[in-house]
């Protein structure tokens, strides 16, 4: 057996142990990566969020918003106003993923053109 074959037999463990993959597992959607990325300068209502994702329907964002909130990396606030009003922030564990989020703004400005 080789270096790296205990790795491929046991995924499941080299996936826990590695910060790479767990951080990956975490943001590793593109419309999980541009919610933060719209959250990067404050907070942001469901439906501004809604219009700025092209493409994704109210399910899914509500679906990653809550997943999010699981883990989290944003706080969903409700504000007793006649409609309600819900805004959503990035928490410290959000905004320590700003510069990985910058890092591949830089990386696509500079390499994918």
């Amino acid at each position: 057996m080789g270096p790296h074959t205990a790795k491929r037999l046991h995924p499941d463990i080299e996936h826990h142990s590695c910060p790479i993959a767990r951080t990956a597992e975490l943001v590793g959607d593109t419309w999980t990566l541009l919610i933060i990325r719209d959250l990067m300068d404050g907070p942001r209502r469901f439906s501004e969020l809604l219009a700025s994702l092209s493409g994704i329907s109210p399910k899914t964002l509500s679906r990653r918003l809550k997943y999010l909130e699981g883990q989290g990396i944003i706080e969903r606030h409700v504000y007793s106003e006649i409609p309600p009003r819900v805004e959503y922030t990035l928490t410290p564990k959000g905004e320590a993923l700003l510069p990985l989020i910058e890092d591949m703004r830089r990386y696509g400005e500079e390499w994918l053109k």
